[in-house]
């Protein structure tokens, strides 16, 4: 195919369909909301070239203001609110874009030769519930994950060093971004490690000790973690570029005495444990497609995960083990922010009042539920993965959600993203199901955002 083949149909629907979404939002929210009346005042900053003047309740980096500044000048745009709003609309249109390389090489596939052509699959997840609604008001979150998800991208790709350079840019949208740039090189060294082969008349490299996800087991992880060091010298040159965003995030902590940049005083690093239970849950209400299209069938998913929870008495032991362990940490460290207690426009406000606060028992009867859907993920991305493939995206969802004391849907954005693009294997028929359960998902929730607003409350969203 060659580089003037033109954009499939379902990429030209996806982008008309947001273009029309966002002539409706502008139509209708005509005042900047929620946290819009932060960041479009700092953005028209930027635009008059007042670059010093700085709100001290935006809580993150000034990357998004200089995207609009840069297609301000590109584009001859103004600076008012609904060409403001175009920055992450036409983020929205490039994630597609982004996400199709990453969709094809765990499919172990061939990408499309030309940008214009992105896979049916990668509009999909381009259309998540999450970023299609973020898509359309100037929030810094879909030019956050198309930066992280190019990151990922290019170091798969070895560009270690072009790779960096965006996780760089990614951590101007928001800092803990820098997660990400680090698992985007842990990732590729990992494939590396487990796709390299020696050259003809070359003795065999040294073996990381890493099996299939789905044949390994805790003795397995041990050795992996043993035999680390020997390959350690293979794959360190690579992280130099990685090292040096490492060092200028670090310079940055230190200057500003902190991650956060403002407003501080409500957003307090905390030891916020619920944060990965809430995380599983999430991922599993969205991603059910995907996790229910297994070749194999719901039948054996479902014998897997009653297999690995209580198919012997070892199993047992550990499930039990594992749930009472949850347990203690949903009693010892559950947070209940007070922004998750009184803002009443977000769907959290309701799922918290009427789920978890249903009584006190029901945070407690969800962990099996919790650990279920932890090993049904598992079992699906590792068909064709290893044991450490499958263990990173937890490693590295750990720092980026623990610290979280607020329960919002919008920190699960990314990790879900990178969760989901594993799953190799989903049929037609179960991207059609995912893409009509977002579509969905997507209706209702911008019909309520424009059209169902409360007087005395506001307009609802994520």
């Amino acid at each position: 195919m060659s580089s003037s083949s033109p954009a499939p149909t379902y990429y030209i629907i996806f982008a008309t369909v947001a273009v029309l979404v966002l002539k409706s939002v502008n139509e209708v929210v005509t005042e900047p909301y929620m946290d819009e009346p932060f960041h479009v005042p700092q953005a028209q900053a930027y635009c008059r070239g007042d670059y010093w003047t700085w709100d001290p309740k935006i809580t993150t980096p000034p990357g998004l203001y200089v995207l609009s500044l840069v297609l301000k000048k590109l584009f001859m745009l103004k600076c008012n609110l609904s060409m403001l709003r175009l920055t992450p609309m036409l983020s929205l249109l490039a994630l597609p874009i982004a996400l199709t390389p990453l969709v094809s090489y765990h499919k172990r596939e061939r990408p499309p030769p030309s940008l214009a052509t992105p896979l049916l699959e990668a509009v999909i997840l381009a259309s998540f519930p999450l970023a299609w609604f973020f898509g359309f008001l100037y929030y810094t979150e879909v030019p956050s994950l198309v930066s992280v998800v190019s990151c990922v991208v290019f170091a798969m790709q070895g560009r270690h060093w072009l790779a960096a350079l965006i996780g760089l840019v990614s951590c101007t949208f928001r800092q803990n971004n820098i997660i990400w740039v680090l698992y985007a090189y842990a990732l590729s060294q990992i494939l590396y490690l487990r796709f390299r082969r020696a050259l003809p008349n070359e003795k065999p490299p040294v073996r990381l000790h890493d099996p299939p996800a789905l044949e390994a087991g805790p003795a397995d992880l041990l050795w992996s973690i043993l035999s680390a060091p020997r390959v350690l010298p293979d794959i360190l040159s690579n992280f130099v570029p990685y090292a040096l965003v490492l060092a200028a995030f670090g310079v940055f902590v230190i200057w500003n005495g902190g991650i956060v940049l403002g407003d501080k005083a409500n957003h307090v690093p905390a030891f916020h444990v619920p944060q990965l239970y809430y995380f599983v849950g999430f991922a599993t209400a969205f991603g059910w497609p995907a996790l229910l299209s297994s070749p194999s069938g719901v039948r054996a998913l479902l014998q897997g995960i009653t297999t690995r929870m209580f198919g012997n008495k070892r199993n047992t032991a550990v499930t039990c083990t594992v749930c009472a362990i949850m347990c203690l940490t949903i009693y010892k460290f559950t947070i209940q922010h007070p922004f998750l207690l009184s803002d009443n426009r977000h769907y959290t406000f309701y799922l918290w009042r009427r789920v978890f606060l249903l009584h006190p028992v029901v945070p407690y009867l969800l962990v099996p539920g919790y650990v279920a859907c932890a090993w049904a993920w598992y079992l699906r991305i590792g068909h064709d993965q290893t044991l450490l493939q499958n263990l990173l995206l937890p490693v590295f969802v750990v720092p980026t959600l623990l610290p979280t004391p607020l329960l919002e849907p919008r920190y699960f954005l990314i990790p879900y993203i990178l969760l989901r693009v594993q799953v190799k294997d989903v049929p037609l028929w179960g991207l059609v199901l995912e893409g009509l359960w977002y579509v969905g998902i997507n209706a209702v929730t911008m019909w309520v955002f424009l059209y169902r607003e409360r007087a005395g409350v506001g307009r609802f969203m994520w």
